[in-house]
């Protein structure tokens, strides 16, 4: 298992405030003069991209989706994270591996073991140095609150049950990558949790 010094992933369920506290932090990395690049999975390419459409919109079987995402991510890898830190830069990234853990591996019943030997490359070449898990419950998350859905998202749209089995798995998760997990709970205010984001990250030395 390889960890890339400077890459950062976010994790977390559906609608927890991870775009909005990832765009702060973007704010941030500018105002201090640090060389960021801001990615997502799956995405980042356009051949992911693509795949992303798919995942989004498109029924399939838990394994079918599990492969496509494995695909995405081997893809955004090569041209966007790995070339991004040779380059000097920090990589943040809107979801990695642990999103396929967590949705797929314990939430789709595929298990964990099966997700990580779709995703070997990813897991043997290019892990995160550090992971910003969003802990909130989805059930009672910020969106959940304001009564939204994203209507184009088949992920959004799965029942209680469903959300309710990936933030299991990413207690789970967190648990067993207590090393790289970086445990946030939200706060009402958005600055509030952005600072306890980039305090955390500073006091790992990953940012400045």
């Amino acid at each position: 298992m390889k960890t890339i010094k400077g890459f950062i992933t976010f994790e977390g369920c559906e609608g927890v405030g991870k775009s909005s506290q990832l765009h702060m932090l973007g704010e941030y990395l500018i105002e201090t003069n640090q060389k960021a690049v801001f990615t997502r999975e799956p995405g980042g390419t356009p051949f992911a991209e693509k795949i992303r459409e798919l995942i989004l919109t498109e029924e399939m079987n838990a394994y079918a989706e599990a492969n496509l995402f494995g695909a995405a991510r081997s893809e955004h890898i090569d041209k966007i994270i790995l070339p991004a830190i040779n380059d000097g830069n920090l990589v943040v990234c809107d979801r990695y591996i642990d999103s396929s853990l967590a949705y797929q591996g314990y939430a789709r019943g595929l298990g964990t073991e099966l997700v990580e030997q779709i995703n070997s490359y990813a897991i043997n070449f290019c892990m995160p140095q550090a992971t910003v898990f969003l802990n909130m419950d989805p059930n009672d998350s910020w969106r959940k609150r304001k009564g939204k859905i994203i209507e184009n998202d088949r992920m959004e749209r799965e029942d209680a049950m469903f959300h309710t089995k990936v933030y299991q798995g990413f207690l789970a998760l967190s648990k067993k990558y207590a090393d790289r997990y970086i445990e946030i709970i939200p706060q009402e205010s958005k600055q509030g949790t952005n600072d306890d984001i980039i305090a955390n990250l500073r006091n790992r030395g990953i940012i400045k």
